[in-house]
């Protein structure tokens, strides 16, 4: 069944046309990403649909009594409002059917005969409406959200005008999500969360009973969650019944046929073209016959009433960008040792280490707020530690992307900035410019006028025009499209010094990181390979770990009764008692593991080793726990 259908949308602002012919229906169940460049109309297409936005021509149509939900600005709330009212705004109609109910128990007290059983008989029917509408689910939907979304007992009880931006977002996000509409509207859902609860969200849209329209440039979130992807590109639309990956081979498809089509017509048109001219020439210069001309003429009408192929673009206009990578530096580059660090009573870094070593790409993930940009700042100088050190080693030329991007004089213009303290023709700045799309009167914009995405590419200008081999990124890929971050990707592969990047695009990290180090519990703690490879990793840890509770919650309560005969129970006590014993054993060899390792961190041959005898020790104690447990 058809939800939502969009026929022949067209939106102008002002005289610019932004959207010329946007068609694509949306079925039951069904998650549809809509992807496309910066400016391309995306947003406007979920503000039209919501009916924030009114389009031009064409029409969109809803399935009737279907609600929707849409999460845009952040509306305002009373001074008072704490976030936990915020998110109960999500249950007025349950909370006012709930209040009705409470009425009426109060009024069959004093009530009887004919009249209480009318009032019964309305009690009833609100008793079943209460129940459709969720009203017995409550606390339940509260719970489930709240911990996906990492919204805290503490957070919960903090006022909602005190929280960041991102905060209120997300705060906001939970309450629609909440309310479950039929149709969930979603602009960049991914901004704001971090990964574990990303992944939470994914695992909740798969399983979500509505359909919802994401515009997203989170290629991993688009994977994991759409069954439809709707390009826009030149004001129109193109449709493909597949998730991110799907539409990237599937377009591809496409247009290599596009590109044979094209080039197949375009080989019959030069062959009429070539047959009128022939035509034309016999009918005029060499026997005078009327009749040839006649058919050139014919022919002619026939090629004009041809419905010509497009020839398809290829290569879209995008950054270039090509490092210029100084002399290697030291083979430590990047040194962290006992580092500390906290602001007033909050504690980020206890004793953490890390290093870095030449050529390594090493990806910084972890919840938000737990010190991640901190662990940055630390290193760029502009925090100190606390206690430790954070250092780079011998030869290094850093080049730093930072999250938040400020210029010293945002009145500038971009080929002002880009010139500023440099001897350059204007003809060559120009030229280096264009590179990351600044074309024509784009470079005369002001700085303080450029967008989010404008800046971080006038940025990354500035900093490649530069000798570096270490590149310190934070949050490269915000505010880029996917075909700039995909350029960015193969930039940064090609680029033959060491990079240390945070980043929550998972995608990004895949494709170009060997090494993820979390900052978790206040310490750093390192995985050789890319981002599935520490999933995996994690899952087996988060299962070791989930058994070692259980088994010392068992301990501890030491619930052994003896159900058997007195040697039986006498026997299977000291087959227990040995297990209790391997099983503290196999704890205290691996927690020494792990101080070898902090002590061994330079040391790589060494790691592997020790990384391999955990492995050995964590698969042995699993099966001495589940021995215990089946003899407990």
């Amino acid at each position: 069944m058809i939800e939502l259908a969009l026929n022949g949308v067209q939106k102008f602002y002002g005289a610019t046309k932004i959207l010329e012919n946007i068609t694509f229906d949306v079925q039951t169940g069904e998650k549809v990403g809509i992807i496309g460049r910066n400016g391309t109309g995306k947003t406007t297409i979920l503000k039209i649909i919501a009916g924030i936005e009114t389009q031009d021509k064409g029409a969109v149509i809803l399935r009737r009594g279907s609600t929707l939900g849409y999460l845009d600005q952040i509306p305002e709330y009373e001074e008072s409002y704490t976030v936990m009212d915020v998110l109960n705004t999500a249950f007025l109609k349950q909370q006012k059917i709930g209040d009705e109910l409470k009425t009426l128990e109060k009024q069959m007290v004093n009530i009887s005969g004919k009249e209480l059983d009318i009032t019964l008989k309305k009690y009833g029917e609100l008793q079943l409406t209460f129940e459709h509408e969720g009203g017995y689910e409550i606390e339940e939907k509260l719970s489930k959200v709240c911990i996906g979304l990492n919204i805290t007992e503490k957070f919960k009880n903090q006022p909602f005008s005190s929280l960041s931006g991102g905060e209120k977002t997300t705060v906001i996000l939970g309450k629609i999500l909440l309310q479950a509409p039929d149709v969930l509207l979603l602009d960049e859902p991914s901004n704001h969360l971090d990964m574990e609860a990303i992944e939470w969200l994914e695992d909740f849209l798969k399983d979500y009973k509505g359909v919802a329209l994401i515009v997203s440039h989170d290629r991993y979130f688009l994977d994991r969650v759409v069954t439809k992807t709707v390009e826009v590109e030149d004001m129109e639309c193109e449709t493909y019944e597949g998730n991110y990956s799907y539409y990237v081979a599937e377009k591809d498809r496409r247009m290599m046929l596009q590109f044979e089509a094209y080039e197949d017509q375009q080989k019959k048109i030069k062959a009429i073209e070539k047959a009128i001219a022939q035509l034309r020439d016999w009918g005029s210069q060499r026997s005078d016959n009327p009749k040839f001309i006649k058919r050139a003429a014919s022919m002619e009408k026939r090629l004009e009433k041809i419905q010509r192929i497009e020839k398809p673009v290829f290569e879209k206009p995008n950054m270039r960008i090509n490092f210029i990578t100084s002399g290697r530096s030291g083979n430590e580059v990047i040194k962290l040792k006992e580092v500390t660090k906290g602001f007033g009573n909050k504690l980020l870094m206890d004793k953490a280490n890390m290093l870095v070593r030449y050529g390594e790409r090493a990806a910084v993930i972890g919840n938000n707020g737990c010190g991640k940009s901190t662990l940055i700042k630390l290193l760029t100088k502009e925090y100190d530690v606390d206690g430790g050190n954070a250092e780079f080693g011998a030869g290094v030329k850093l080049g730093y992307l930072p999250q938040n991007i400020t210029f010293e004089n945002e009145e500038l213009s971009v080929l002002e900035c880009f010139r500023d303290n440099k001897v350059m023709p204007e003809g060559k700045a120009r030229e280096f410019l264009a590179k990351f799309m600044f074309y024509g009167e784009n470079v005369y914009k002001k700085v303080k006028n450029l967008s989010g995405g404008e800046k971080s590419r006038l940025k990354l200008g500035l900093i490649l025009f530069e000798d570096i081999n270490v590149l310190i990124l934070d949050e490269p890929t915000n505010h880029l499209d996917i075909d700039s971050r995909e350029t960015l990707e193969e930039a940064l592969a090609a680029f033959e010094g060491t990079i240390l990047f945070v980043s929550h695009d998972r995608y990004f990290i895949n494709i170009l990181c060997n090494r993820v180090v979390e900052l978790r519990d206040k310490k750093l703690i390192s995985y050789d390979g890319n981002y599935e490879y520490y999933k995996e990793k994690r899952t087996i840890e988060k299962e070791l770990s989930a058994k070692a509770k259980v088994a010392k919650e068992a301990l501890k309560k030491q619930e052994i009764k003896p159900k058997k005969t007195p040697d039986e129970n006498k026997k299977r006590e000291g087959e227990v008692k040995k297990l209790e014993d391997r099983i503290s054993i196999l704890e205290n060899s691996v927690e020494e593991i792990d101080k070898l390792m902090v002590e061994h961190a330079s040391d790589y041959g060494r790691l592997n080793e020790l990384l391999s005898e955990k492995s050995r020790l964590q698969l042995e104690l699993e099966e001495v726990m589940e021995k215990w447990v089946s003899l407990c």
